[in-house]
């Protein structure tokens, strides 16, 4: 996934109402309609999130006529997590780093 494409993703995330739609999408396909009835909006606003989603890769409808089910596409959240997987071992590898440092500081100093 390129850095243009990751930021998408979590630029699309980042939205309360987008995150609710695809947390309900985790648990199975659902209509434009079906996604929009918690929510106080139009139907448009509705279709703009979809949109926003299904440009970040993380939802896609079929074409052809409405209703359209609206599915959720699983592997854009393995790659999301390789992300931050790669990132958080980064950080763990510094941590354990500066914790050796420290320990030895602290030996030397007793």
């Amino acid at each position: 996934m390129t850095t243009e494409a990751l930021s998408r993703v979590f630029a699309a995330l980042a939205d309360p109402t987008r995150r609710d739609m695809v947390a309900r999408l985790a648990e199975g396909d659902a209509t434009a309609n079906q996604l929009a009835e918690p929510y106080q909006m139009t139907l448009q606003a509705v279709y703009k999130h979809l949109r926003v989603l299904e440009q970040a890769g993380l939802v896609t409808r079929p074409p052809g006529p409405q209703p359209r089910p609206v599915r959720l596409e699983v592997h854009v959240f393995d790659l999301m997590d390789n992300w931050i997987e790669r990132h958080r071992r980064r950080a763990e590898q510094r941590y354990r780093r500066l914790d050796a440092l420290l320990a030895e500081m602290s030996g030397d100093e007793a």
